[in-house]
């Protein structure tokens, strides 16, 4: 690695304090949760690290596959995002996260997605067109990783006063009013982190919300206690409970955490108990409902294919009796 290489690694990388729960003021639950969201944020980090210092995208692949399962695709997230801001730099040329997606990353577009979402807040909107994310489906997780960034950093303004982005300007094809529900789930998942995984703090932050943003937001914290975990069976049943209305919205995004983690062959004992608690199958089940919703998708209705995409997982859940 060269002195180029390090120096850039160092100015690009956030300090590892910024993932500490006591420094964000976030709830500590209990020492073992605050563990797992500070593991979270360190590997993220991370992964971020290994792209500000990779002379080539892929050549970041050797260190992220080195990481703990558990955490491998916070990693492979962070990445994403220091490649992103790459391309947003007015120096050091383009195509970095094109480039990253071409290998081992695709086993973790959904999170590579969501990272790119996360540089979104990082750079200046009139560097929003270097962001790489040409999936039709998929570019609306970078409004999810959006909505994170700015619920984790920002948090008295997005989750206590229940800011609300309006007539977002990305993509710049729209539909820009969806965009602020994809947001909101991005807000809704780092609500779990903001809330230390308690559910009754959670629910708690929800409660206060406008009714007509809770269905986005519980979708997000499904996923969140899905893929990220720091729950035991009673509190994720817990959870389920006080979600009443919006148990199929947490079904649905608990099925998109289990395909994410089914795509890049990361489950472990967390991902299984949660989709067996919120969606009542296992993880290989509830990512088929995700691949059966895909059939036959619209492209070029009212609503984009993403909404639609989640409104029929949430449907099939529904029917399932999960609400």
């Amino acid at each position: 690695m060269s002195s180029w290489q390090r120096l850039r690694g160092r100015i690009l990388t956030p300090n590892i304090s910024e993932t500490k729960l006591d420094v964000r003021g976030f709830n500590v639950k209990s020492p073992e949760a605050r563990d797992r969201l500070e593991s979270v944020g360190r590997y993220f980090l991370a992964g971020y690290a290994l792209a500000a210092e990779a002379g080539q995208p892929l050549a970041a692949e050797a260190g992220l596959e080195k990481l703990p399962t558990a955490f491998r695709g916070f990693a492979y997230e962070g990445a994403a995002m220091g490649f992103a801001v790459r391309d947003g730099l007015p120096i050091g040329g383009r195509r970095h996260v094109e480039q990253f997606l071409a290998g081992r990353a695709d086993r973790h577009i959904y999170m590579a997605y969501v990272g790119v979402g996360w540089a979104m807040a990082r750079i200046p909107r009139f560097r929003w067109s270097t962001l790489y994310a040409p999936d039709p489906l998929l570019r609306w997780l970078v409004l999810d990783g959006y909505g994170f960034h700015q619920a984790y950093f920002k948090t008295r303004q997005y989750v206590h006063e229940q800011y609300q982005e309006e007539r977002f300007p990305w993509p710049a094809d729209g539909p820009a009013e969806y965009a602020s529900q994809v947001i909101d789930q991005g807000i809704g998942r780092a609500s779990w982190f903001v809330g230390g995984t308690d559910p009754d703090v959670v629910a708690g932050f929800f409660a206060r919300f406008p009714e007509h943003r809770r269905a986005d937001l519980y979708s997000g914290a499904g996923l969140a206690a899905t893929y990220a975990g720091g729950v035991n069976r009673a509190e994720l049943e817990r959870f389920w409970d006080l979600a009443g209305p919006y148990r199929p919205q947490v079904a649905q995004g608990s099925a998109f955490a289990a395909a994410a983690r089914i795509r890049a062959d990361l489950v472990v004992a967390h991902n299984e108990l949660a989709t067996q608690t919120l969606c009542g199958m296992s993880p290989a089940e509830a990512t088929k409902v995700t691949d059966e919703a895909l059939v036959d998708l619209p492209y070029h209705a009212d609503q984009p294919a993403f909404a639609v995409w989640r409104q029929r997982i949430s449907d099939t859940f529904a029917s399932l009796g999960r609400c």
